[in-house]
């Protein structure tokens, strides 16, 4: 009696494919964009050339802090930000400003206004803002500055 030692083989294709690992490189990807974009955006503000100051040891801000970017462009226009992306004039800025300062009324703490005034504006457009912003109850300022090298 003769034996046979052949394998019967069978070519079948693979009805599954394993996605586990895909899935969790997309869901990785979607985390790593959904904490970027917030940091992103916040740092996106209109270029404007502000005044140099020495460097010097700041304490970081509160997490919750609100911040209101007001800044004052050559042409003597203000942009209030991240309210709008267009140029307020001096007539409607006192209109802007308490809108904000009534949206915030109900907020436990009151946004920081950061003002971005060009270093070659005229120092009364810095404190017309700073009358308005008085007037509106405004009162929490910070100035953006860069730092000298």
């Amino acid at each position: 009696m003769a034996r046979t030692f052949r394998r019967h083989r069978q070519m079948h294709a693979l009805s599954e494919l394993n996605v586990t690992n895909l899935l969790d490189l997309a869901f990785v990807l979607l985390i790593i964009f959904m904490i970027a974009t917030p940091l992103i955006n916040q740092e996106q503000t209109l270029p404007v050339n502000l005044p140099v100051e020495s460097m010097s040891p700041q304490s970081p801000p509160d997490r919750d802090t609100k911040f209101i970017a007001v800044t004052i462009k050559l042409d003597g226009t203000y942009v209030i930000e991240p309210d709008t992306r267009r140029p307020v004039s001096e007539r409607e800025l006192a209109g802007r400003l308490a809108a904000l300062a009534a949206a915030s009324a109900g907020a436990k703490d009151q946004p920081v206004i950061r003002i971005r005034a060009d270093a070659q504006v005229p120092y009364q457009r810095v404190i017309t803002l700073m009358d308005n912003l008085k007037k509106a109850g405004l009162g929490r300022v910070s100035f953006d500055t860069q730092v000298q090298s």
